[in-house]
């Protein structure tokens, strides 16, 4: 069974900024992207482990797009 949940918390970059997660149950427990990031998903065994993953997905996602800009 699917079920989508819906989560935002926040995350301290330059400034702190809040992004919208979509956490989706699989046959292997959780899977968990950030629409505003492309690209940028991770997964879990339970929703907390999955959404501790997106928060560090999400802070190495800033700091490569900080670097690569130059920003």
């Amino acid at each position: 069974m699917n079920k989508d949940l819906y989560s935002s918390w926040m995350i301290t970059a330059r400034e702190s900024r809040k992004y919208k997660v979509k956490l989706e149950q699989t046959g292997e427990g959780y899977a968990v992207s950030c629409p505003g990031l492309p690209g940028c998903w991770s997964q879990g065994s339970t929703e907390e482990e999955a959404l501790e993953n997106i928060k560090d997905a999400i802070a190495t996602y800033l700091a490569t797009v900080e670097k690569l800009t130059g920003e």
